[in-house]
This record gives structure tokens, C-alpha cells and sequence, in this order.
């Protein structure tokens, strides 16, 4: 009897995805490029409710949710399906929670790169640097739930108490500088062997192709990273490291505080083999430059940048201190997935989870990023000029109307959609200069200090 209510859900589930529109599921991802990851990834499922294409229809909405939680995800599947006066499914979040088990990490990994390499595509440049496509590398740390799983393979800070820290995750993310698309992420742990942002870097550069240039600040700036990025036919432009000293009467001359010089290969690290280190180049032509900064209040007065841009006539020293002030983009970037969509603090319990979740929460950022995009384009703007926390409230609005319209009416809609998104744009304030601090003071809370078995112990003694 079980079953055969499934079949009948099932059924009324595929029905009414074909007839409605919803504007995230058929707009934004269209069904067939679902469909097509799928039958990449070979995914079979059994006859229920939940298949990969409803699982992924709710884990989204979830990940676009404010509530990011579980039962509203159901909630909205039950809304969905209530729309053709069909038979109501179970609210219980069980079979849903077992069915994003089930859905393969690589599947939503690989929609999520997808999305963001269709965007990029779509708009592969700024105008900077001769028109060249930029990429931005940065990295970042994410929490998530204290449970023995996450602990393991994502151990906490060493400083914190075993019971009161929470597990850590670092990220080193890939996003197009010119949509803020997210093209790649490498995730490892907060500590231990070859668990550093340049370490998860490597893992990143096959998605680089020949003609790009990856603006990074000067954590990347060293001589394997430049090596790896020559042979790839890709160019660096990121803040000096400060470990090599800058001798400006050493080297070939550009012009004022701007040479060229060779950098030497330092000793093999212990990660590089042999073989490797043998391969790598014994020098590399590397220019550095110092351009100073007049806007006042800002805290630099002077960047020392280094980059494979020998070619000052092409490159000028002005022209790459505008595209270095750019990789402030991916620090917004990551506020918006971190903070506004609620990324800082993962809800998962297992790390496969944990990882699913990342990726779903990069694929839902992707689509509102094609959703900005779209809308600029019909203003003639770039999709940096348009506010991604208001295209994310007004997709959240919007987005279930698709549910009850009609073919006609769903062109309207979307129309409108697109004009509404297209009047948030984010104030053009040059040179811009704030406080680094906030006037709203917090509440005060007790904090844990103590493993939470332990302290509730303590409290039941209490009398």
C-alpha cells in the first residue's frame, strides 16, 4: 500500500513539473541540463518520491531559503504538489534527508561548476588588462556541527578545547572577476599536511586555461605557484609576499620603481617530488612594481605587485594597480555566500553532507549571479553594478509564481522580474571610506567553556 502511494505521488510529482514553470528549476536551471548531469553521472533510483530531480528541486529551494531548514524544504514539495489537488505526501523529513544521502556529491559538484562556467562564458571580460579574462583566487573557513564524523576529517583549531570547538573546513574558491560567478572550489581541512590555501590552490589550476590572468593577493605569490600558472599559459598579477627583497637597481629597467628580474628556484619542498623539481624552470622572469596610493583614508599607502605581465607598454603600472584593486570583488563575493545566504555555518552532520551542502549552496549563488546577469543585460550594466541581496530577495518572491501561470503569463513575469532586479544597483561611491567597526552593540551571552555533557552534569547536582 506503501509503495503504491509512492507510485501515485511520483507520478503526480513528474506531472506537475512538466506542467508548471518555476522560474529557479526551469528558467535559471532547465531540466534538461539536470537531466543530462544525471545520465553523466549514471544515477539510478528507485521508484519513490524523491528522485534526483526532486531532491535537487528541494535541496535548492533549501539552500535559496532563508529558513534553511529541512521541514520548510519539505514543506514547500508538499506546497508543490498540493497545487493539482493530488494526494498529500508524508511532511516527515526522514525520507528527504535519506534521499540527499543518496544524491552523489559529484552530480551537484558538477552543476554547480557548470553554471558557473556557462556564466563566464557568457561574459568572459572586464576590460581590464586588454581585455583579458581575470580570475580571482582566495580562501576562507567555514564551521560546521560538532559531531564525531565532522571532527575527524575536519578537526577544530588547536587552541580551542577538545568538546567546545567546533569542526573548521578551509576553502580556496575560483570566481570570475567579471559576473562573480563561482568557477571552482578546493576543500580540505584548517590544519595539518598540505592543507594550506597554496596547497588547495593546485588543485584549481587545471580549470585555468591559456590567455587568463588569476589576481590573488600575496599569499600566492611564490615561485611554484607562477611555474605551475606559466605552463598553463596563464598569468599572475597579486601583491608582493614580502619574503624576496625588492632591489630596484637590479634587473631591466620599465621605469620608475618597475624592472623585470629572474627569480631563482628556491630548494624542493617537501611535497614537490624530484622529478618535479627537476622539470621546473631554474629562473622565471618575473616583474615587480610599486605604484603609490593617494586616496586618503585608505590604509595602503604604497602596493608593491608582482606579476608575468613583463610588457610595461601594454601592462602600464596604472593600468595594473585598477586591476588589482578589483580582487576586492571576491571579498564581497564570499560575504555574499558566507553571510547572506548563511554559508558561514554549515547545518550538516556527516562530512559527505557537509560537502553536498557547499556545493548546493554554490549552485544556488550561481543562479542568482545568471539571474543578475540577465537583468543587467537588458539595462545595458555590468552584473557588478546590480545587488545580489536584492536579486536574491526578489528571485525568493518571485520565484513560486512560476507555479500558477501560464505560458503567457510566465514570459510577463519574468520580464518583470528581470526589470525589478535590474533597478537594485549597488551605489557607486569611489574611493569609498568607513570605520572597521559596528555601532550596534551585541547582546551578552555566557559562553561554553566546558564540553556540554559535562556541563549539564554539573547543573543536575544543582539544587
Amino acid at each position: 500500500m506503501i509503495q503504491h502511494t509512492h507510485g501515485r505521488v511520483t507520478h503526480q510529482v513528474r506531472s506537475q513539473l512538466k506542467k508548471t514553470r518555476d522560474l529557479c528549476m526551469e528558467t535559471l536551471l532547465p531540466r534538461q541540463q539536470i537531466k543530462q548531469a544525471i545520465a553523466r553521472h549514471g544515477v539510478r533510483f528507485r521508484q519513490c518520491l524523491y528522485t534526483p530531480l526532486v531532491t535537487l528541486w528541494t535541496f535548492l529551494y533549501q539552500a535559496l531559503s532563508e529558513d534553511h531548514s529541512c521541514r520548510a524544504a519539505v514543506a514547500k514539495l508538499l506546497a508543490f504538489i498540493s497545487l493539482g489537488d493530488n494526494e498529500p505526501a508524508s511532511a516527515k523529513t526522514d525520507p528527504y534527508c535519506k534521499a540527499r544521502e543518496r544524491l552523489p556529491e559529484a552530480l551537484v559538484a558538477d552543476l554547480a561548476r557548470q553554471s558557473g562556467q556557462t556564466l563566464q562564458d557568457r561574459f568572459p571580460s572586464t576590460g581590464m588588462l586588454r581585455g583579458r579574462p581575470i580570475k580571482i583566487a582566495d580562501g576562507t573557513t567555514l564551521s560546521m556541527p560538532d559531531t564525531p564524523a565532522n571532527q575527524q576529517e575536519y578537526p577544530q583549531a588547536r587552541h580551542h578545547k577538545n568538546g567546545v570547538g567546533f569542526p573548521i573546513m578551509r576553502l580556496v574558491g575560483l570566481i570570475s572577476l567579471s559576473c562573480g560567478a563561482v568557477l571552482n572550489v578546493a576543500m580540505g581541512p584548517y590544519r595539518g599536511k598540505q592543507t594550506g590555501e597554496t596547497a588547495l590552490l593546485r588543485q584549481l589550476l587545471g580549470g585555468l586555461q591559456a590567455g587568463d590572468v588569476l589576481l590573488a593577493d600575496g599569499y600566492y605569490a611564490n615561485y611554484w605557484i607562477i611555474a605551475s600558472l606559466l605552463e598553463r599559459g596563464v598569468d599572475l598579477l597579486s601583491h608582493h609576499d614580502g619574503k624576496r627583497r625588492m632591489d630596484w637597481r637590479k634587473g631591466q629597467h620599465l621605469g620608475r620603481r618597475d624592472h623585470v628580474v629572474l627569480w631563482k628556484k628556491p630548494p624542493r619542498p617537501d611535497w614537490l617530488s624530484q622529478e618535479a623539481y627537476d622539470l621546473t624552470p631554474a629562473t622565471l622572469a618575473v616583474r615587480e612594481t610599486a605604484v603609490n596610493v593617494e586616496q586618503p583614508g585608505f590604509r595602503t599607502r604604497q602596493l608593491r605587485l608582482v606579476t608575468t605581465l613583463l610588457d610595461a607598454e601594454l601592462y602600464g603600472k596604472a593600468d595594473l594597480a585598477k586591476a588589482y584593486r578589483a580582487r576586492w570583488h571576491v571579498e564581497l563575493d564570499l560575504r555574499s555566500i558566507k553571510q547572506v545566504m548563511r554559508m558561514e555555518v554549515l547545518r550538516c552532520k556527516t562530512p559527505s553532507m557537509v560537502r553536498k551542502e557547499i556545493w548546493m549552496h554554490l549552485l544556488a549563488y550561481n543562479l542568482v549571479r545568471k539571474l543578475m546577469a540577465e537583468a543587467a543585460a537588458t539595462v545595458d550594466v555590468s552584473p557588478r553594478d546590480i545587488s545580489f541581496k536584492g536579486t536574491l530577495q526578489t528571485l525568493a518572491a518571485f520565484a513560486e509564481i512560476g507555479w500558477f501561470c501560464s505560458a503567457a503569463q510566465w514570459r510577463t513575469t519574468y520580464t518583470v522580474i528581470l526589470r525589478a532586479v535590474a533597478t537594485h544597483r549597488v551605489n557607486d561611491r569611489p574611493d569609498r571610506v568607513e570605520p572597521h567597526a559596528i555601532k550596534r552593540r551585541p547582546k551578552t551571552q555566557w559562553l561554553l567553556n566546558e564540553p556540554r555533557a559535562i556541563a549539564k552534569a554539573r547543573l543536575m547536582k544543582m539544587r
